[in-house]
């Protein structure tokens, strides 16, 4: 009997994708930044288990932080490297980046939302954070008509050749 196959570890690429993020943002800026992780965080993000639904990113003694992002437990860990899921996890930027980012928060009003967590091509896990105004119901109306409309129109076009 064949053995069952492993799943592969992600070694660059999208490892979790916040894929309601654009539906209920108008994401304006994105702007990459690194983030602070223990050994095991990093396995289980490369396992692809994270979840970026409900996190954002606020301002906490002048740096910004990751909040409410789910990142599961490693379950082949040892005793001594557990974490919290749901932990604050601190963003690497450039000060300018920074400071940037937290007078657009403080002036506009604006929310940071992650909308991926990815390896780059040297394997550092990043994050792609978009300066994002809430949507109102109305607007995600029209996104949705359009993008229906984009797809029957493709449709109609690839079927007349």
């Amino acid at each position: 009997m064949a053995e069952p196959k492993k799943k592969a570890l992600i070694t660059t690429g999208i490892a979790s994708q916040n894929r309601k993020a654009r539906y209920d943002y108008k994401i304006g800026d994105v702007v990459e930044a690194g983030v602070m992780l223990v050994g095991p965080e990093v396995k289980s993000l490369r396992s692809g288990r994270a979840t970026l639904g409900d996190a954002y990113a606020a301002e906490r003694d002048g740096e910004l932080f990751l909040l409410n992002c789910y990142i599961p437990e490693w379950q082949a860990g040892s005793h001594v490297a557990k974490f919290e899921p749901l932990r604050p996890r601190k963003l690497l930027l450039h000060r300018k980046q920074m400071r940037e980012l937290i007078n657009a928060i403080d002036r506009d009003g604006a929310t940071l939302v992650p909308l991926d967590i990815h390896f780059n091509d040297r394997g550092v896990a990043k994050i792609n954070l978009g300066l994002a105004e809430g949507k109102k119901k109305h607007d995600k109306r029209q996104a949705i008509a359009a993008r229906d409309w984009a797809r029957d129109k493709a449709r109609v076009m690839r079927d007349r050749g």
